[in-house]
């Protein structure tokens, strides 16, 4: 689990940082070659890169989650009873996968 928490915490910071770094640097002339772009397509690029920098965050934190083993997390066992149970109050003791509850009532 700590580990879990761990991916979240430099993902979500990682999600704030390169965005504020890139502007800065565009704002603060500290890439070569943008003293010459107008102070319009400054902006453009500057949001756009930005943009993208925390698409490929996201996607570094969703293929992170995909690489952890599926047989490492088991569900709690209390919980699926009481999910069960919840589900059969609901459809009125009828079995979850009848034909019957996954009927529109009209």
């Amino acid at each position: 689990m700590a580990g879990v928490v761990q991916k979240f915490f430099i993902t979500s910071m990682l999600m704030w940082i390169a965005p504020i770094a890139i502007l800065y640097a565009f704002n603060n002339n500290l890439l070569p070659g943008i003293t010459q772009m107008s102070p319009h397509s400054l902006t453009l690029v500057s949001g756009f890169v930005a943009v993208v920098s925390v698409n490929i965050v996201i996607a570094f934190y969703i293929f992170m989650a995909l690489k952890e083993p599926v047989d490492k997390h088991e569900p709690d066992a209390a919980f699926v009873a009481q999910a069960k149970d919840s589900v059969k109050k609901l459809t009125g003791n009828k079995p979850v996968d009848s034909p019957e509850s996954s009927k529109k009532e009209e």
